[in-house]
């Protein structure tokens, strides 16, 4: 039988804190594991005395554990950051969680997709669909990530609520947070051109993006079809529906876009994880130098 703690755990992070679906779920995994791991490790039924009397040595044993089923730092430091928030939660108020320091992980840059490669990508799905109407809605999709700046949930998030379409759209992020980002004529009109041709008409509160039988839209299928085409163009494995919100954010501060307003415009919470887009600018620059200078 589950322990009744988990529950409650699942609860918290769903309805007071608003995480996402695959965060909670990811978060309770975490959880799940640590109690086994601990019922083993001490030899008897968790219990909130059990939580409260960890020691490093007992956090750092089921790392180790975790290790040996292949995990690496990424994932452990993850699984780490999960742990602390749970016995946070679990000890109430006077929680005392003991300190361990995480493995060192370096900080990838994110890897934008060129303007040509965006375009190309896009036309490739656009047209390899199997019906007119779901190119034109892959289409659709594509520039809005492309175009908008979404991520791919906020995307399948969108609802008949938005129409008629204006200069602006309204999008519902992470934990909830609106914003307000410039819709292109471009990606207006690519999403006009979807809606008349979608067998399905939108309806307020319905969603905005069909699959094929009428149902909400899954980002699988849009990963998928992302997945094919960067096959058949070359494009490095790199080149995701996420990528595309990379490249958005990148062209625009490299067209003299300020922090402030890019952080806006992606919904990040903080400002640190906008700045990492200027170590993506200079990289890039750095490169066409490289490339391009007879003395470099």
């Amino acid at each position: 039988m589950p322990h009744p703690l988990l529950d409650r755990w699942r609860q918290h992070l769903a309805l007071d804190r608003r995480r996402s679906a695959h965060t909670v779920r990811a978060y309770v995994a975490t959880a799940e594991r640590l109690v086994a791991f601990l019922e083993q490790h001490r030899g008897g039924p968790l219990t909130s005395a059990t939580l409260a009397s960890l020691e490093q040595a007992d956090l750092r044993a089921f790392l180790t554990h975790r290790r040996m089923d292949g995990i690496g730092n990424l994932s452990a430091a993850r699984e780490l950051s999960a742990v602390r928030g749970f016995l946070r939660f679990a000890g109430g108020e006077e929680a005392r969680v003991p300190q361990l320091k995480g493995p060192r992980v370096k900080r990838g840059l994110p890897r934008p997709v060129s303007p040509d490669e965006a375009v190309a990508l896009a036309q490739d799905i656009a047209e390899t669909a199997r019906e007119g109407w779901i190119g034109a809605r892959d289409w659709a999709v594509l520039l809005l990530l492309y175009g908008a700046g979404l991520r791919i949930g906020e995307a399948m998030a969108l609802t008949g609520d938005i129409l008629p379409l204006g200069d602006t759209l309204r999008v519902t992020g992470k934990r909830n947070k609106t914003r307000i980002v410039p819709l292109l004529p471009q990606v207006r009109d690519a999403i006009d051109a979807y809606l008349a041709a979608c067998p399905y008409p939108p309806a307020k509160g319905e969603p905005l993006f069909r699959g094929a039988r009428g149902g909400p839209l899954s980002p699988a299928l849009i990963r998928r079809a992302v997945q094919g085409a960067r096959g058949r163009l070359g494009l490095s494995e790199r080149t995701t529906p996420h990528a595309l919100r990379h490249s958005f954010a990148t062209h625009l501060l490299g067209r003299g876009a300020d922090l402030r307003s890019l952080q806006e415009l992606l919904g990040h919470a903080s400002l640190s994880s906008t700045q990492v887009y200027t170590q993506v600018d200079a990289a890039h620059l750095l490169d066409i130098y490289r490339n391009a200078h007879p003395r470099a």
